[in-house]
């Protein structure tokens, strides 16, 4: 029997996100298993995280091409996860997704500053945060990388 016979054999084309591995780190379990579900219907392999310290004994086990991170969680908050998974893999340094109520706070807005990181405040819409992974995936630079490069071309010494 071939597939021309029978469309129901027919093979799905492979989808681009096919095989991208995310992890989602969270406290709010609810929001975690929500998102879970959003990305794996957009053919993402999800895992997922309740703490900052769960998700660092993830990345230590685990690649993961981006990573989806609160801010604001108990036991290792979400810039100290940072800090130290990118300590583990430096690769990751430009994978995170941060997802933050906090994002006016000063700390928090120095920390997305300095480290030139994605960062969406909620709440935020599922295009928004699907497209700043797929951002991610395709290695494009912040918006606040982009200003800074625009900076450093147009001084002149």
């Amino acid at each position: 029997m071939s597939s021309e016979q029978h469309p129901d054999f027919a093979e799905r084309p492979p989808s681009a996100n096919q095989f991208k591995a995310i992890l989602v780190v969270d406290d709010d379990r609810q929001l975690v298993q929500s998102l879970q579900w959003i990305l794996a219907d957009q053919n993402f392999l999800v895992d997922k995280a309740y703490d900052g310290n769960e998700a660092l004994l993830k990345v230590k086990a685990n690649e993961y091409d981006a990573i989806i991170c609160d801010m604001i969680m108990p036991c290792l908050a979400g810039d100290e996860f940072y800090h130290r998974a990118v300590g583990v893999r430096p690769a990751m340094a430009h994978k995170f997704v941060f997802i933050t109520a906090h994002a006016d706070d000063r700390k928090t807005f120095l920390f997305f500053a300095q480290n030139q990181v994605r960062y969406l405040e909620k709440p935020f819409s599922i295009q928004r945060l699907i497209g700043s992974v797929k951002d991610v995936l395709a290695g494009l630079p912040t918006q606040d990388s982009l200003d800074t490069i625009r900076i450093k071309n147009t001084k002149r010494f």
